[in-house]
């Protein structure tokens, strides 16, 4: 059976906006570090709604840079489940809607995927996290104060210890961490 990873970006304090972070072209590459070392991605309705949007143009775009056009390629062709119960159609290569009752459908994702699924979705990750099916935990976080929302699970009321994995610092002061669940 496969690991089910959080994976976000998130400010200083708590803020998981994406565009309140720092996006270099080394935060690509330790993304795609991390996407590379999983099997499959896992995605809510809104957050596929936004790489859909931004990521398969930037994959075919010369002008991007060489580590934004590699995380968009790979991010293309890495298997992608959505969970949505308003939409059914993802015409973006690669992508899968998973239905039915949540647990139940992850569960079987994670038993079908021995590589590994990556999340980011905050919404749904929170859910996941309810459920007690993440796994291992790793977040970037930057060297940014947002002073809005929306944050890291927002709404979660149990509390969980985790064990730490490692951390790394990147040269703009962001240092990603690592942690497994206890």
């Amino acid at each position: 059976m496969g690991i089910l990873t959080f994976a976000l970006n998130v400010t200083l304090d708590g803020c998981c906006d994406h565009c309140a972070v720092v996006a270099d072209d080394e935060l690509h590459r330790y993304w795609t570090r991390v996407m590379d070392a999983s099997e499959a991605m896992l995605f809510g309705r809104r957050t596929y709604e936004l790489m859909e949007e931004a990521w398969p143009q930037v994959a075919r775009d010369p002008q991007a840079s060489p580590a934004d056009r590699d995380w968009a390629r790979k991010l293309e062709a890495k298997p992608k489940h959505v969970v949505s119960t308003t939409r059914s159609d993802f015409p973006w290569s690669n992508t899968h809607h998973l239905q039915g009752d949540l647990a139940t459908a992850v569960k079987a994702l994670k038993a079908s995927t021995p590589g590994g699924v990556l999340v980011g979705s905050p919404q749904l990750s929170a859910a996941l996290q309810r459920l007690d099916l993440v796994d291992e935990y790793r977040f970037v976080l930057h060297p940014v104060v947002a002073g809005h929302g929306p944050y890291l699970f927002q709404g979660l009321e149990p509390s969980s210890r985790l064990d730490f994995v490692a951390a790394t610092r990147l040269r703009s002061g962001i240092v990603a961490l690592h942690y497994r669940r206890r």
